[in-house]
């Protein structure tokens, strides 16, 4: 974007995209919240954030690219760990993954309106990190969700990217993984810090990229070293999709 066009798109953002925003997710957590009453078809509540999604990046002129959809399989359970750049990583993920989820996050975003009940009613899972033992419990209730195709969405990072390198890789998703035996999916995110950075709510459009990697099999009775060095691992395997833009 050069210096020309960049503050009539500052303008556009407030007058245009922000106010249907707000509009389109206010309508977007009461469709979801409305369709998860129907328990015979489970997946209707997931259009609504898809479509949501999908508009979001359309008016903020971001192009979305995914590369590795062919590796995982739409029928089995995964915990899908992705880098953490920006709001924006929440929409691509919503967008463009195809499999049926649920986020964890931090229960902090319960208490926003409209939203904290649209997760909730879609079965998000809220981690409470006041404690070990609420933690331990938040963790347990994901287990629970992880059957007949349905995964899990974390960011190991714990939060967005000041700088736009990833950080470390905290080590809860890698004990549920290793808990049930379930694989986990590598992500690499890129763009989407230069899209929008967290210092900022300036949109800058252009491209963001998602990579999906190799799922890697995981094995129970894990030590707390074998732990972290399986999150190390699979931090290097997001960091190498960098190299593949």
């Amino acid at each position: 974007m050069n210096g020309f066009t960049k503050p009539l798109f500052i303008i556009y953002e407030f007058l245009i995209l922000i106010p249907i925003l707000i509009v389109a997710t206010i309508l977007t957590a009461l469709s979801t919240i409305c369709l998860s009453y129907i328990q015979s078809k489970p997946l209707l509540k997931t259009i609504p954030p898809r479509l949501w999604s999908k508009l979001v990046c359309f008016l903020s002129f971001i192009s979305v690219s995914v590369e590795g959809l062919e590796k995982i399989d739409p029928k089995k359970s995964y915990i899908f760990v992705a880098n953490h750049q920006s709001f924006f990583d929440i929409w691509v993920i919503y967008g463009w993954l195809n499999n049926p989820f649920s986020w964890i996050m931090k229960k902090e975003l319960r208490k926003i309106p409209f939203v904290g009940n649209a997760c909730e009613a879609a079965g998000h899972i809220f981690i409470d990190r006041s404690s070990p033992i609420a933690a331990k419990k938040s963790i347990a209730e994901a287990e629970k969700k992880l059957i007949n195709g349905n995964c899990i969405v974390v960011f190991p990072e714990g939060t967005r990217t000041h700088d736009g390198n990833v950080g470390s890789f905290k080590r809860g998703a890698f004990s549920i993984a290793t808990d049930i035996k379930l694989p986990i999916v590598p992500m690499t995110i890129i763009g989407a810090y230069e899209r929008m950075s967290r210092h900022t709510f300036i949109v800058t459009p252009g491209k963001i990229k998602l990579i999906i990697h190799t799922p890697i099999e995981s094995n129970n009775d894990l030590s707390e070293q074998e732990t972290h060095n399986l999150a190390k691992e699979v931090r290097n395997i997001v960091v190498s999709g960098f190299s593949q833009k």
